[in-house]
């Protein structure tokens, strides 16, 4: 009767346990994160958002159901994301999934709030069928709303939301000016970045004259790919701004390549001297690297033509970055004809940081020169390493105030162009710019989520030897883990059968 009675006890004890873990689970969220990047871990500006929060946020996550698994697992990542924010938000994160595919209703309902499908292919009795998702939320603080229209596989879910909630609880947002007047690209050329820039700033063109100072609303003007010259008098009020305090971004072209002619040549606008009078000298030299992109390159085979890639090093690919808000979680960016810089200044108020850097095998060629598309290179024509091509400066440039002017010797890096001329760049490319203007206006702490998580392992900058042993190791280890497997239960077995052969075994 006792024995019985104990298992009763223990077994109210283990579901009164149980019981209160799921008690303490759902007034505490907790997961443990191994990744290399924290992806799992809120980030601290996403901390400080929450705790800031003054209303009540309604978030509906329109995901669709029955998906294969690389889309579900985006909505079981999601759910838990927005199971912490709830956790963290004391109450004031309320969210509710819809799934717009189960009736007519639903669905129209999610494409009214602004979250459209997608259409994926789904496997289903060995036939490849199309089928629209729902991968998309919208973010609603009282009359203030935001469309997350898709949730990409992968991507920073993190910043999405955290972007979202910033945008609808910020009130006044600081101002941003993009330089015209000098043959810059207009602000609607920028479509990537400007949706990355108007989460949290007011972004406005603005231009110089010689008679009134048009800068002092903006905390920080970006100036970027110009190609005619700058007076002396708007060199003037660019040092006014800078000793009042504020900040620049350049983005500057030294040479200019035409794929039509196949030539290169300088540029000079007057800011490159503005620049050398600060101690930063960017050359009129092309940067040609061994680390590059492709350019296609159309080929006839007898009547027939068709078009290859073929590497071209006057697209460096830079993946060497300091350890800087700027430039935390880039991997890749690609930088097509950049040049290289250096620092010469010698005033003590001032320090130069550079940032960004060519791979260990890089070299320049001249201002004036020919494209050579076909061209066969070899070490020989990357003899030195290391160059910069994005660097800082900061400390009292002008004056007795602090400022800071981040610089890249690129200015096309993250223009996207318009009309049929307009071209995707690079995540990392954004990154870099719009980390620029972050660090330099409002320093958030959402640096860190917009580049949280891997964006570019490509395998074709990892050694021939290694990726073999990738791919073996990939292919043997499972093998070899069950064969070990079988060792061991089969020596386990056999010691055990003879155990029970011994005299006196029970």
């Amino acid at each position: 009767m006792k024995t019985k009675r104990s298992i009763i006890y223990y077994i109210l004890g283990v579901i009164g346990v149980l019981i209160l873990i799921n008690i303490i689970a759902d007034r505490f969220f907790f997961r443990l994160d191994f990744t290399e990047d924290g992806r799992y871990t809120l980030n601290k500006a996403t901390k400080d958002i929450l705790a800031n929060l003054k209303e009540t946020v309604t978030i509906n996550a329109y995901f669709s159901e029955d998906m294969p698994p690389d889309i579900a697992k985006t909505k079981r990542d999601f759910k838990e994301l927005l199971a912490e924010y709830a956790s963290r938000s004391k109450g004031k994160i309320v969210y509710e999934f819809i799934n717009p595919n189960k009736d007519e209703e639903m669905e129209r309902k999610a494409n009214q709030a602004g979250v459209q499908p997608v259409v994926i292919n789904v496997r289903d009795k060995d036939q490849v069928k199309q089928q629209k998702a729902y991968l998309g939320a919208v973010v609603q603080m009282g009359e203030q709303s935001d469309v997350i229209p898709f949730m990409q596989p992968g991507s920073a879910m993190e910043y999405a939301l955290s972007s979202s909630l910033k945008k609808i609880s910020v009130k006044d947002k600081p101002r941003i000016g993009f330089l015209q007047g000098h043959g810059e690209p207009p602000i609607n050329q920028f479509q990537q970045a400007m949706a990355a820039l108007n989460v949290l700033y007011g972004v406005y063109p603005v231009t110089l004259t010689d008679t009134a100072n048009n800068l002092d609303k903006f905390s920080t003007v970006a100036i970027i790919a110009p190609k005619d010259s700058f007076s002396a008098g708007h060199l003037k009020q660019l040092d006014n701004f800078l000793a009042n305090g504020k900040r620049l971004f350049i983005a500057l072209n030294r040479v200019k390549g035409d794929f039509s002619t196949a030539t290169g040549s300088p540029v000079n606008t007057g800011l490159e001297t503005w620049l050398a009078e600060k101690g930063v000298i960017v050359e009129n030299l092309f940067i040609v690297d061994a680390n590059c992109g492709n350019v296609g390159v159309t080929q006839q085979q007898g009547m027939f033509s068709y078009q290859t890639n073929v590497r071209f090093p006057y697209l460096p690919v830079i993946t060497s970055f300091a350890d800087h808000p700027v430039t935390k979680g880039l991997e890749a960016v690609l930088l097509p004809f950049a040049s290289p810089m250096a620092y010469t200044g010698k005033n003590n108020a001032v320090t130069f940081t550079p940032i960004a850097k060519t791979s260990k095998k890089t070299g320049t060629q001249p201002a004036n020169t020919m494209f050579d598309i076909r061209k066969q290179w070899t070490d020989r024509d990357f003899p030195m390493t290391g160059q910069i091509v994005a660097g800082i400066l900061s400390g009292k440039i002008i004056g007795n105030n602090e400022s800071k002017i981040v610089i890249v010797s690129d200015g096309d890096f993250a223009v996207n162009g318009e009309g049929r001329q307009a071209m995707q760049q690079q995540p990392d490319n954004i990154s870099l710019f719009v980390n620029s203007i972050d660090w330099l206006s409002d320093d958030t702490g959402l640096i860190d989520l917009r580049t949280k998580g891997v964006t570019s392992r490509p395998l074709d900058q990892v050694e021939e030897g290694t990726k073999m042993l990738l791919k073996w190791l990939n292919f043997l280890l499972p093998i070899i883990l069950i064969i070990l497997f079988g060792i061991v239960r089969f020596q386990r077995n056999r010691s055990l059968r003879n155990k029970r052969m011994e005299e006196g075994y029970v």
